[in-house]
């Protein structure tokens, strides 16, 4: 009996393959598209999609190009191709935008991009388009069900790039490019107000300004320190409780310090 059932689906599948590559050679439109959506509805989505390339260019202008067109997306997008999904998405999103499943398109659509996004180190101008595109759905589907989900992909994004800016202005103090470093890290406080990066980034400003300010000449170390002052008051303002309060105390006595010698100096 175990015999006769593997016979019997060695054949079923030889069948389907040989049904398959006929249909792949074949010039009958419909009879690419019967298999394509079958295949696809079965769930052979790698195999549906090849149909579905096929006759694409068959059916445009025509009532079955909006199926083609869907089906020939979300099979790029099952089958983990998110660039192809996403540009076919975008395609069906322009060519038929009262379709019924405009709103899932431009979803997936714009869940394909978020897939692309890279890691943080790496250049982001995938994560920019990926955040644009994600904007751009939930502008448009306010009430979608698929909003906390698009919401959750624009902030997880949105981090991204606040590492990758603030990894870029640690950078500079790491290299001891402290004038740099204060410069970078002020635009990144500015240009990101509610980071969860906020608490190191002003602790760097400041170790930056100390640095800079301790280490310079006679000539410029009251402006340095002052400024150095300014640092070390914003950042325990804020974070008083912050687990580099040691280092941060530290540096606000060598501060308060060095601008004693200077005023009695004068």
């Amino acid at each position: 009996m175990r015999n006769l059932i593997c016979l019997i689906g060695i054949l079923v599948l030889g069948t389907s393959c040989s049904e398959y590559q006929d249909a792949l050679k074949s010039t009958d439109v419909k009879l690419k598209y019967d298999l394509a959506e079958k295949l696809y509805n079965e769930g052979d989505y790698k195999k549906a999609n090849r149909l579905f390339e096929q006759i694409a260019p068959k059916f445009a202008g025509k009532p079955q190009g909006e199926r083609v067109v869907y089906f020939m997306a979300d099979s790029y997008y099952k089958t983990e191709d998110f660039y192809l999904a996403g540009y076919q998405f975008d395609r069906f999103s322009r060519s038929y935008p009262r379709s019924e499943k405009a709103e899932t398109a431009a979803f997936l659509g714009a869940k394909s991009y978020y897939q692309l996004s890279p890691r943080y180190s790496i250049d982001q101008k995938e994560t920019i388009q990926a955040i644009d595109k994600l904007q751009s759905f939930i502008n448009s589907y306010p009430n979608s069900p698929d909003l906390p989900e698009a919401n959750n992909m624009v902030q997880e994004l949105q981090v991204k790039l606040e590492k990758k800016a603030f990894e870029i202005a640690k950078q500079y103090n790491t290299i001891r490019d402290y004038k740099s470093a204060i410069k970078a890290f002020d635009n990144f406080i500015a240009d990101y107000p509610g980071t969860p990066y906020r608490e190191k980034a002003l602790y760097y400003k400041l170790h930056s300004s100390y640095t800079l300010a301790i280490n310079s000449f006679e000539v410029l170390k009251p402006e340095r320190l002052r400024e150095a002052k300014l640092a070390y008051n914003n950042f325990t303002r804020y974070y008083s409780e912050s687990e580099y309060m040691d280092e941060v105390e530290e540096m606000g006595a060598d501060i308060d310090k060095e601008l004693e010698n200077i005023q009695d100096k004068i």
